[in-house]
Parts: structure tokens; sequence; C-alpha cells
């Protein structure tokens, strides 16, 4: 594998080597990892999904992604943190998703959280823009060496450590991190990489928090 970590397809695009394969890999890595999500309901489920991950593969999670959407009202924070333990064990049963007590107590718990968050700054997305990073502290060229030692920054340890005081759980700094880079906060998106640059551009969204 190069050291780049990026690979060539037959048609000559050139894509992080994580994105090559299967397709639904594909298709999350060139339409859509990077880009900004500012909606309430796409940031929890992002943020939920990120938690559902733990102790697994992405590639698992992508593949229940309808499944959960059904499960949890399409992340509506309101329709959400309104669940109970019916809910619970309802979704307990759940064969599409990912059946761990823990983590489904965690979204519901989330969403109340989320709720009042959006009280308090009018979205999420308000919220969580407050820590992204200046273009100053990232790398001017972004290499797969620099992501490998960089699971954790700063600022996802800051976004971290202020939702879990604010009563979240399954938001670890790692966990943030990954939300940080599938909601567009930051574009980790290798140098060579064909998505980096529209990955770049898209994020100019963000501006506008």
């Amino acid at each position: 594998m190069p050291a780049n970590r990026t690979v060539i397809d037959d048609s000559g695009v050139v894509r992080c080597s994580w994105g090559a394969e299967p397709e639904i890999y594909r298709r999350y890595h060139d339409d859509e990892w990077g880009r900004p999500v500012c909606s309430d309901n796409g940031l929890l489920e992002k943020l939920c999904l990120e938690g559902f991950q733990s102790g697994l593969s992405w590639l698992t999670i992508l593949r229940k992604r309808d499944a959960f959407r059904a499960a949890f009202a399409d992340f509506d924070p309101v329709t959400v943190a309104g669940f109970d333990e019916p809910d619970v064990e309802r979704l307990l049963g759940d064969a599409g998703i990912v059946r761990h007590r823990g983590k489904i107590e965690s979204t519901i718990n989330n969403a109340r959280r989320c709720v009042e968050l959006i009280d308090e700054f009018g979205g999420l997305a308000a919220f969580v823009a407050g820590y992204r990073p200046e273009a100053a502290v990232r790398p001017t060229t972004l290499t797969w060496d620099w992501l490998a030692q960089n699971s954790t920054t700063a600022e996802s340890t800051a976004l971290a450590k202020e939702l879990k005081r604010r009563g979240w759980s399954y938001v670890g700094p790692t966990t943030v991190y990954a939300f940080m880079q599938a909601v567009g906060l930051v574009n980790d998106h290798l140098d060579t990489c064909f998505a980096r640059a529209p990955t770049q551009r898209a994020q100019a969204e963000w501006d506008a928090y």
C-alpha cells in the first residue's frame, strides 16, 4: 500500500484507501464524509452513530444506518428525547440495529441534552461550530502519518469535555474527532485524494456559524 494511503481506481480516480471499497464505503467517502452537516437531526445522528460504532467497524454501522434511522425517528431530537422504557425494550428487540442497552439509553439521553443545547444556542450546529479548529493549527499537507498520530485533537478533547459536562455520554475525544471529520468541521481527506478540494469548498457552509 502506498505510503500516503491513497489508491487509484481503474478510471484513474485517486481516493483515500479506506474509501475505495466496498461500494457503500466508496459512496460514503466520495459523497458524504467531510461534507457539512448542519441540521439538528443530522448532527445528532452522526454523533450517536459514532457512539454506536465504539468497538465495532464503521462498515457495520453504515450497513445498519437505514434501520437506525427508522428505529430512532430519523434522529429527531424532540421525538427521541421523549422515548421511554418501552421504547428501550422495543429497540433492544430490533435486529436491524446494534442492540446494546447502554448505547440505546445513551442515544435517548443525548437527544434530551441536544434539545437543551438547541434551546440555548438556537441549534446544535451553532454550538459545535465553536470547536471548529482555526486553519493555522491544521497541517498544510495532510498525510496518513499525521492522521495516524492524531486520532484526537485539542478541539475534539475540548468538545468532548464540554459535552460530558452537559451530561452527554459515549462522547470521548476519539469519538468526537470522528464526528468532526464526518460532519465537515475538519477536512481529513488526504492531500492527493480527489475529494479533498470539493470537500474544502463545501466546508465554507460552516462559516455561517
